[in-house]
């Protein structure tokens, strides 16, 4: 299923695909800074960029260990559109247009 909209509202709810909990979008344009976890276990985030992070809804964030980044062809569904305004709308437009070079950017970062 194609979502049209690249970054959708914060606050929006979406279920991810071959996901049970459904996430709400809390930020944009995450970058990890080391290690998280993957389906499959412990994995090396450097050099990374997600377009969202989330947390599981209802319930919220507890700790800060809890966001879960994730990217937009991963949404399966989206539960609940947050509130839009203009200036949500213009600040989706510049971020669907600088995403792609940030994330080039950030791919040729070398680490020590």
């Amino acid at each position: 299923m194609e979502i049209a909209e690249r970054f959708l509202p914060l606050g929006s709810v979406v279920l991810l695909k071959g996901g049970k909990r459904e996430i709400m979008i809390m930020s944009y344009c995450i970058i990890p800074s080391g290690e998280g976890y993957d389906k499959n276990g412990k994995v090396d985030l450097r050099g990374k960029v997600f377009d969202y992070g989330g947390c599981l809804y209802p319930e919220g964030m507890g700790t800060s260990d809890q966001l879960y980044g994730f990217n937009h062809d991963q949404i399966e569904k989206v539960c609940f559109t947050g509130y839009q305004t203009e200036l949500q709308k213009e600040l989706s437009d510049r971020m669907n247009k600088v995403r792609d070079k940030m994330e080039e950017e950030i791919r040729n970062l070398k680490f020590d």
